[in-house]
């Protein structure tokens, strides 16, 4: 598939590093440098200009493409460089925007404009962490099948009731359905089987319905009930859209921020959050606003080490109590705080939106009913969990799980019926026409649910 990406910024980047390697990717940008790198790095096309502008996009062949990814950081840009595409005869076109007016309009961006997608990092950012919010013993929370069945990332601590314990005698030991899917020890990514040993410090990928991890959590000692207080640093577009679906879920809201001007905007636009202006470094206004009593404390300020002193110091102070995520848009930043399990949960507004935007890639590939109805990359993108839905023509329907010719490198990790029950798979389960089942894999170019066999 030819795909043209206008912005080589950290979306524009990411999207390009994924997508170079099953596609034909052109990339526009206006700056000569940020060209030469990415060409210099990846198979693409590069393109200096103006995305928007119908010479460049002429240039860069756009009409011949069957995708266009706008994600220049000006929301306008991105519209415009989508109509043109659209004019050139570009089937599928995404923007990146970020604007709240523009929220508002996107109906009629979609259809009146043909606009294929809108995605808001901040927005998206934001949902994110509310989900984490909601199963704070968990680092990511990922949903499939509506939310019937979830994907948890944990990492195992020091002294961990499961460290040295087999796979094959956890259901024996806690008496709970879950099954992990995925385990990531240091550099090496596995994805296990019965006889695989857990360690201390393994992060560790669990399916298995809401209720049985929350059963699961609570087994280990560490299950911490939904966030009903959160502190929010940071009065920025991320903290807007984060405490306007937190004051809806019932959860008391707290915002700080040193400028005045932003915290007197947000107090308007949010009566029920109390607004503080501060410094949401001092750790001293952290314990008087309470930190110690706060479920949840979220920085995301536009600083990344900001942000990360301040969650540190957050969990410190509360005694380690409270879920503390951080905003950290640098890679490098993300890594060594992951790694080092240094904070509860990171989030990067880019690498969500990048996420988005290839699981919309991964639909267009493939227009089949048995296509990738949800995708989400785990460990850095070395893993993919993918969810199919299995049609009545589907080979080995009513065989057995531990018959099935199935690929190596995968596994099944959960289906779900379609009366609703999650069957969490063992030899004997079968596949039944119109279940949803859940593919945990390190193949990153499967497509539809027929790629799962030999």
């Amino acid at each position: 598939m030819r795909i043209v990406v206008v912005g080589a910024g950290k979306v524009g980047m990411a999207l390009t590093k994924h997508l170079s390697v099953d596609h034909s990717v052109t990339v526009i940008d206006q700056d000569a440098q940020l060209i030469d790198n990415i060409i210099n790095v990846y198979d693409v096309m590069g393109i200096c200009g103006n995305g928007a502008s119908y010479a460049v996009q002429k240039e860069a062949e756009v009409d011949k493409a069957e995708l266009l990814i706008a994600t220049v950081s000006n929301d306008e840009i991105n519209i415009l460089a989508c109509l043109v595409a659209k004019k050139l005869g570009v089937k599928h076109t995404i923007a990146r925007v970020r604007n709240p007016e523009y929220e508002k309009q996107l109906r009629f961006m979609r259809e009146e404009l043909g606009l294929s997608m809108a995605i808001n990092p901040e927005k998206a950012a934001a949902r994110e962490i509310a989900r984490v919010l909601r199963f704070p013993a968990a680092m990511t929370v990922e949903s499939f099948s509506k939310g019937r069945l979830e994907l948890v990332e944990y990492r195992l601590p020091e002294h961990s009731a499961l460290h040295g314990m087999r796979l094959s005698d956890l259901y024996r030991n806690i008496k709970v359905r879950v099954l992990i899917c995925a385990v990531s020890r240091r550099e090496e990514t596995i994805i296990p089987s019965g006889d695989f040993t857990l360690q201390a410090g393994d992060k560790i990928y669990l399916t298995s319905s809401p209720k049985q991890l929350e059963q699961f959590f609570r087994h280990l000692g560490v299950f911490r009930n939904r966030a009903s207080s959160v502190m929010i640093v940071g009065a920025s577009k991320i903290c807007y859209y984060l405490a306007s679906q937190l004051l809806d879920m019932g959860m008391a809201v707290q915002i700080i921020d040193q400028d005045e001007q932003r915290c007197v905007q947000m107090s308007e636009k949010l009566p029920k959050a109390l607004v503080i202006v501060g410094d949401g470094t001092d750790s001293e206004l952290l314990q008087e606003e309470g930190i110690e009593q706060t479920d949840a404390f979220v920085a995301i300020t536009g600083m990344d080490e900001a942000n990360i002193l301040m969650a540190m110091s957050a969990a410190k102070q509360s005694g380690d109590c409270c879920k503390v995520v951080a905003k950290i848009n640098r890679k490098s930043l993300v890594d060594l705080v992951s790694n080092a399990g240094m904070i509860d949960s990171v989030i990067s507004a880019w690498a969500v939106t990048t996420e988005l935007i290839l699981q919309y890639v991964r639909a267009m590939e493939s227009a089949s009913a048995a296509a990738v109805k949800t995708l989400h990359r785990l460990v850095d993108g070395a893993v993919e969990a993918l969810e199919f839905s299995v049609g009545q023509d589907l080979p080995y329907l009513g065989v057995p799980l531990k018959d099935l010719p199935l690929k190596s490198g995968l596994l099944l990790a959960g289906i779900v019926r379609r009366n609703g029950k999650i069957v969490i798979p063992s030899g004997g389960d079968v596949l039944e026409p119109m279940d949803d089942v859940i593919v945990v894999t390190t193949d990153t170019t499967m497509q539809d649910i027929y790629d799962i066999f030999l």
